[in-house]
């Protein structure tokens, strides 16, 4: 079922899956995405439906204009910082007469809510972060932000942005060559980029290309974090630097090999495991098992050292995980 909050941000889409009187999980997409376009993989998964289905609501977040069929923001209008935007989080929490929260997000998406956190600890339980940014841009990214943002506010979805948004999302592996044919998940993701709104997704891109550097309230931030990353992506250095800024004892990181950065997509299974771990220090099983979903998630039962390398099956390096890959 889907909703549109009004916040004091503007109005945001959230898409609602599951029981209501569940514990929540909420998320948020990458930059010119949605809940379809970046976890569809994942949640598609059968066990991941044993796993996150069983135990959470789904609150899908979409960025202001995201969702489908949204009309285009006007770009003489309010234009929301990234602050407003996790601002807007808290606001669709009190909606739905949430308190705390799981919280999932890519990307983009992995820095509104690493902000959240930050801002509203009492409402986080923890974040799962996949490929995520957490530093001020750097004058490279800054400088292809502003050449896609001048692309998206003059011409639209051209061309040269999707390509620039597909290099973003996924390896070359999936992309395809002269050779080999792009994979069905990035022809995918090419058509859904089509129904999107240019003006809005210039309006989330701007709002990130002029955020803060988070990194010095990362280690006061206590809530379990789980932070995966393709090694292709072009911010695997963005999440090493994170893990690095994070308390160990409530922090681990998974490097999934042969992915680019939206592994949800990409390699949703390599993630399956690492999150049961992850929630099993919630008091949270797959359906199989005979433990209600309704138990509450207290952060109190989780001992420190659930997510020590060596409890999460990481040993003393980050998990690796392969794909053959058949040319």
């Amino acid at each position: 079922m889907e909703y549109l909050v009004k916040t004091h941000h503007g109005t945001v889409s959230v898409a609602v899956f599951g029981d209501q009187d569940k514990p929540a999980l909420i998320t948020y997409p990458d930059l010119a995405l949605n809940h379809i376009s970046c976890f569809q993989g994942l949640f598609f998964c059968p066990e991941a439906s044993s796993l996150l289905l069983h135990n959470f609501c789904i609150y899908h977040i979409s960025p202001p204009g995201h969702e489908f069929g949204a009309p285009p923001i006007c770009p003489d209008g309010f234009m929301p910082s990234v602050d407003d935007l996790a601002d807007q989080i808290v606001e669709v929490l009190n909606f739905f007469g949430l308190g705390a929260v799981m919280c999932m997000g890519v990307t983009a998406g992995a820095y509104i809510l690493t902000l959240f956190a930050m801002k509203y600890r009492q409402r986080v339980l923890g974040l799962i972060l996949i490929s995520p940014l957490c530093r001020a841009p750097s004058w490279t990214e800054w400088l292809l932000n502003k050449v896609m943002s001048n692309l998206l506010y003059f011409y639209g979805m051209c061309g040269v942005v999707k390509e620039l948004l597909l290099k973003r999302y996924f390896s070359k592996e999936v992309r395809g060559n002269v050779q080999v044919p792009e994979s069905d998940i990035v022809q995918a993701c090419r058509r859904l980029l089509d129904e999107r709104q240019s003006i809005n997704i210039w309006q989330f891109l701007e709002a990130m290309n002029g955020r803060p550097d988070l990194s010095e309230g990362l280690r006061k931030l206590h809530c379990r974090s789980l932070i995966f990353v393709g090694e292709n992506s072009p911010f695997h250095s963005e999440a090493l630097h994170m893990t690095s800024k994070l308390d160990r004892r409530y922090s681990a990181l998974v490097e999934v090999q042969a992915c680019g950065s939206m592994v949800t997509e990409e390699q949703p299974h390599a993630m399956l495991i690492p999150i049961e771990y992850f929630l099993t220090g919630y008091g949270l099983y797959r359906a199989t098992l005979s433990v209600s979903p309704r138990s509450p998630l207290s952060p109190s039962c989780i001992s420190p050292e659930l997510l020590s390398p060596e409890s999460m099956g990481l040993k003393l390096k980050p998990i690796k995980t392969r794909i053959s890959l058949e040319v």
